[in-house]
């Protein structure tokens, strides 16, 4: 039995336009046509669009699906297989970001409203980028300093956030005039200025030992997103974040091994 694409498009659920790019594809052309030059679809072409509809469900490609349909030695198993595996780590991924906008809603139910013009006055230029503020709360979303963290900036006031911006804009006053003056990264001065900034973290968020203090410069140098946190990118000078990184190291190493003339 023959079917136009109209019959098929509605049996499956799709378009006219859809059946005819996977004509053009050459993924699915039907196996006949009429006597005026129309498609006509059989059985097995109804068959093969519905493993094709199956597969683009997965979210496999076109290019996928035709390679798995076409080649006899393709195999279908592992494709699907690997599939799996893909959704699942997407599921993980997805639950944990509905955990980080659970925690966001939180924040922002609890926190400190405050008006555009407020904002400004508080924070300055340092902005908050989304997508980094994202992907850092999924990175270390299984860190206990990380829900320390949130919970104590939901919980400071506006008062709160203004001494701690004040301290913030203080400290990188210093760090500036430091690089600017080509103090070396792990010399005494910017090492001092890498521990200010360790016990501010942990003045106002969370516990913040070395190592994690290394971390914490590690994403400076690496990401301009989390940079702008602490200087903001007007404030900014080429190599500026590798030295804070040097200068963090050097501090976190010489509180690791202290120096044993210094207890002299």
């Amino acid at each position: 039995m023959s079917y136009s694409v109209g019959q098929v498009a509605a049996f499956a659920g799709v378009t006219v336009r859809t059946l005819h790019h996977y004509d053009r594809a050459g993924i699915l052309s039907p196996s006949g046509r009429s006597h005026t030059g129309y498609r006509l679809y059989g059985d097995a072409d109804l068959a093969r669009l519905q493993q094709i509809l199956f597969y683009r469900e997965l979210g496999f490609s076109l290019d996928e699906i035709t390679a798995i349909l076409n080649d006899p030695q393709a195999n279908a198993l592992e494709h699907l297989r690997s599939r799996q595996r893909e959704l699942s780590e997407e599921i993980t991924r997805l639950q944990r970001l509905a955990e980080v906008a659970e925690r966001a809603i939180e924040v922002q139910q609890t926190g400190v409203s405050l008006t555009p013009q407020e904002r400004f006055d508080v924070f300055g230029e340092i902005t908050f980028d989304l997508s980094y503020a994202t992907e850092a709360q999924l990175k270390w979303a299984d860190s206990a300093g990380q829900r320390e963290a949130m919970a104590r900036a939901a919980a400071h006031n506006k008062e709160d956030w203004r001494q701690l911006m004040a301290e913030a804009a203080a400290w990188r006053g210093d760090l500036l005039t430091a690089f600017d003056a080509d103090e070396p990264g792990d010399g005494e001065r910017a090492m001092d200025l890498a521990e200010e900034h360790r016990r501010h973290v942990t003045r106002w968020f969370t516990s913040c030992p070395p190592d994690m203090h290394r971390r914490i410069a590690d994403d400076f140098a690496a990401d301009p997103r989390a940079f702008a946190l602490v200087v903001p990118p007007s404030q900014q000078r080429p190599g500026l974040a590798a030295y804070l990184c040097k200068a963090v190291h050097a501090n976190a190493a010489r509180r690791t091994h202290p120096d044993p003339l210094e207890d002299r």
